[in-house]
Order: C-alpha cells, then sequence, then structure tokens
C-alpha cells in the first residue's frame, strides 16, 4: 500500500482532479465514490497512510448529494438501561411494515430520525441542554399528529403520556471524543457524477482540508437541527443510533476549512 506526507497527498488528489471524468472503479456499490477515490491512490478502505493518520480522515461525497451521512454511531445513556432495546422499542414501537411478511407478526420498530429544529410526528425531539452539558431525548404527547392516533392511545396503555423518565441522553465530552477520534481533521473531497452507457463516471473537482474540529459548533450543529439523531431498531435487531448531518454542513464543524 502506498504511503504519503500530507503535501504528497494534496498532490496526489490534485492529479487526481487534472483527470476528469474517471470511470467508477465500483459499479453498483453504494460507496462507489470513496471507494473509487482509495482506489486511484492506492490505499486500502479506511485507512490512510500518512504519518498522524488517526488524526487525518479522508471523506468523499457527492456533489450536491442530499441524503444525510452518518457521523458515528454512538447508543444513550444511561447505558446499563439498554434504552433502545428494552424501553424506546417495547414502550414506543410500532407494528413493523413487514410484520407477518419477512418477521414474525409481533416484530415492532423504532425508526425515528429527529432534531432538535420540531418534534417529530410521534412527539420526540433533540434537546441541547448547555448547563447539564448533555443532549437530551424528549417525548411530548402534545405533537404527536392525529394519524397516529392509535398508536399514542397503545403508549398510554403500555406506559403513559408523559414525559421518558429516565431520559436518554448524551454527554458533550462523549459526543466530541466519539466524532473527534474519527473526523479531528478532514481531506474532504466532492465529486460530480454523471452515467454513460449505463456507467457511473466521477469528476473529483472540490478538494478541501478541514482543520480542528470545534465542540462549539459540533453542538451548535445539532441545536440549529443541521445534525440529526437517528433510531433504527426492530424487535429481531438494533440497528445503532447514528448522528446524521448533510455532506455539505460537514466543513461547517471545523474552526479551519482551506480550498486546495
Amino acid at each position: 500500500m502506498k504511503t504519503y506526507t500530507k503535501d504528497s497527498l494534496i498532490e496526489a488528489l490534485c492529479q487526481i482532479r487534472e483527470k476528469g471524468w474517471i470511470e467508477s472503479r465500483r459499479p453498483g456499490n453504494d460507496g462507489a465514490i470513496g471507494n473509487t477515490l482509495e482506489d486511484l491512490l492506492g490505499i486500502t478502505e479506511n485507512n490512510l497512510p500518512i504519518p498522524n493518520a488517526a488524526e487525518w480522515e479522508l471523506k468523499a461525497q457527492r456533489e450536491g448529494a442530499t441524503s444525510l451521512t452518518t457521523l458515528f454511531h454512538m447508543e444513550p445513556s444511561p447505558t446499563a438501561c439498554k434504552f433502545v432495546p428494552k424501553i424506546l422499542l417495547p414502550c414506543y414501537g410500532w407494528k413493523h411494515q413487514k410484520a407477518g411478511i419477512n418477521y414474525p407478526d409481533s416484530e415492532k420498530s423504532f425508526r425515528q430520525t429527529i432534531s432538535a429544529k420540531l418534534y417529530s410526528d410521534r412527539g420526540f425531539c433533540v434537546i441541547v441542554d448547555r448547563i447539564q452539558r448533555k443532549i437530551v431525548i424528549s417525548f411530548d404527547a402534545s405533537h404527536i399528529t392525529p394519524r397516529h392516533a392509535e398508536w399514542k392511545n397503545s403508549v398510554e396503555e403500555r406506559i403513559g403520556l408523559a414525559e421518558l423518565a429516565p431520559q436518554p441522553y448524551w454527554g458533550f465530552d462523549d459526543l466530541f471524543y466519539k466524532l473527534g477520534s474519527k473526523l479531528h481533521n478532514c481531506f474532504y473531497v466532492q465529486a460530480k457524477r454523471k452515467r454513460e452507457n449505463k456507467k457511473d463516471f466521477f469528476h473529483y473537482h472540490k478538494i478541501r482540508m478541514l482543520r480542528s474540529l470545534s465542540q462549539d459548533k459540533f453542538i451548535d450543529a445539532i441545536a440549529s437541527g443541521l445534525i440529526y439523531v437517528d433510531f433504527d431498531a426492530r424487535s429481531g435487531h438494533n440497528h445503532g443510533t447514528k448522528f446524521r448531518i448533510a455532506p455539505s454542513s460537514i466543513p461547517d464543524l471545523y474552526q479551519s476549512c482551506i480550498e486546495i
């Protein structure tokens, strides 16, 4: 595997940019943009071979992508409660859309992508508690929309409609440590995509060096609704709780953004 200094990696990325449109090396792969870039650089997946590599991440995204990208997975505290599988799913879950088809009739789902900007249609919201320095999940039954009336009644029967007690939460420092261990500094590459003759082509045209991940900017992004908390669990499996963001907002989390 090829190794780089920061300067030689920047030079290699610029050379790739100058090549223009490049055929995808991983057709049909959801991560084709990132995988193709890694192939072009001669590096293995998620393994950036530069000095102090633990402090740097290489991230490639399609320009204009609107789907959220996952920053990291992290289950809420108190961890001893196993909050998602033991409380949210059995007490607030609803019938899985494939219950009785792919899964047992009793299969429940708890899939919610929520933010601090507004309550979800099932009454869940993210609260930023700057005094206690934690991110909290809140439940307010008054925000449940009429189309979920039947589910609301079932929640009332199972556990009642009061606020969550205890409330699941993440400490500021724990979150930032988790994020910083992956994205403290980042080479952020955006690519245009086109399709010709049933083949995908990428042009890696925008290269930025993002330095010094900011805890304040990270928390502000949660408070403003730029970062979402994504629960994805069913009775048979918890796929993990994710913190997600629109790709275009990733540079906003850093103290420094240098166009290359």
